[in-house]
């Protein structure tokens, strides 16, 4: 019995599972292992207790596993690369391919075909592979320089919405419940604490407060719904990036490509995924939206199942931007 390990190192979680040619044997996860998160020990430390958990509970060997497929952000740095490789060789045994996190969620909604991924959870992007391999990428250029429609870009962008409205309170702004419950949420007493922490060097977890925006846009909160709704047509533009590029290189054979999504924004903020939606139908009116997330550890599963030389585009070859 041939055993595979799928690992998905995202930005919040990381998962893994591990299987034989036919089923899943077992499912374990962890917190980030993400480098620019935290430190490399504690990553390590997080990784290789993951990988021992998941083998015991299928009750085998990691010394057995015959390919591993770690999916991992950051690879543009080859510091990030060689980290995963140690770390993982150091316990399981066989093959170790590392990619990038979103190459293993298109795999998941494609396998090798073409199509368009966007991801959004913590942070954003999208990439696109053509039928003859090609990958072209827009976005995920992390929290301050750019991520727009994820997580954190929905936080930051709800308190400075919300302080707008702040500022413009007799003069034509729109009463907020946001503000409050973002305080509510970080448990700060007041706006002065709100803005000293936000400003703050060690940047707060602006992604934890997607959730909160979400519940003031489901209470009627109509600067939480623009948020949420802006953060779809971020995405969307995506999307559309990633087509046109697509588009350009094969001349226009893209026109019917299948668009795929995954990340907790998109799995679980049904007003985000809907304006991205909405924008599509109309920038893009002859793409396939999938109604369903894919899961990423499928791909990297997929991937580790697969021999590297059965038509996978070669790995560690960055997207087209």
């Amino acid at each position: 019995m041939s055993l595979f390990l799928a690992i998905d190192g995202g930005g919040t979680k990381t998962e893994c599972m591990l299987a034989d040619e036919r089923r899943v044997l077992a499912r374990a996860s962890t917190g980030t292992v993400k480098l620019m998160r935290v430190s490399e020990e504690e990553a390590t430390s997080r990784l290789q207790t993951m990988l021992v958990e998941v083998a015991a509970l299928a009750g085998v060997s990691l010394s057995e596993v015959e390919r591993t497929c770690f999916g991992l952000a950051g690879l543009s740095n080859p510091a990030v690369d060689a980290w995963a490789r140690r770390a993982v060789a150091a316990v399981v045994g066989g093959e170790i391919i590392v990619c990038g996190d979103e190459e293993i969620a298109l795999d998941a909604a494609f396998a090798e075909g073409p199509g368009i991924l966007v991801v959004a959870g913590t942070g954003s992007n999208a990439i696109g592979r053509t039928a003859g391999g090609e990958l072209f990428g827009a976005g995920g250029w992390g929290p301050v320089l750019g991520d727009e429609g994820s997580g954190s870009w929905i936080g930051l962008e709800a308190i400075r919405v919300g302080l707008r409205a702040q500022d413009r309170l007799g003069f034509g702004g729109e009463p907020t419940c946001l503000l409050r419950e973002i305080e509510r949420h970080w448990q700060l007493k007041s706006l002065g604490e709100l803005v000293a922490l936000a400003n703050h060097s060690a940047r707060p977890d602006f992604a934890s407060l997607a959730p909160v925006v979400a519940r003031c846009a489901e209470e009627g909160d109509a600067l939480a719904c623009g948020v949420l709704e802006r953060a779809g047509e971020e995405l969307a533009e995506l999307v559309s990036l990633v087509f046109h590029k697509m588009a350009a290189a094969v001349r226009g054979e893209a026109a019917g490509i299948g668009v795929a999504f995954t990340g907790s924004v998109l799995n679980h903020i049904a007003r985000v995924r809907a304006a991205m939606v909405a924008r599509l139908a109309v920038s893009l009116p002859n793409a396939r939206i999938r109604d369903a997330s894919v899961d990423p550890l499928e791909g990297a599963l997929w991937r580790a199942r697969r021999d590297g030389a059965m038509g996978i585009p070669p790995l560690g070859v960055s997207s087209k931007r």
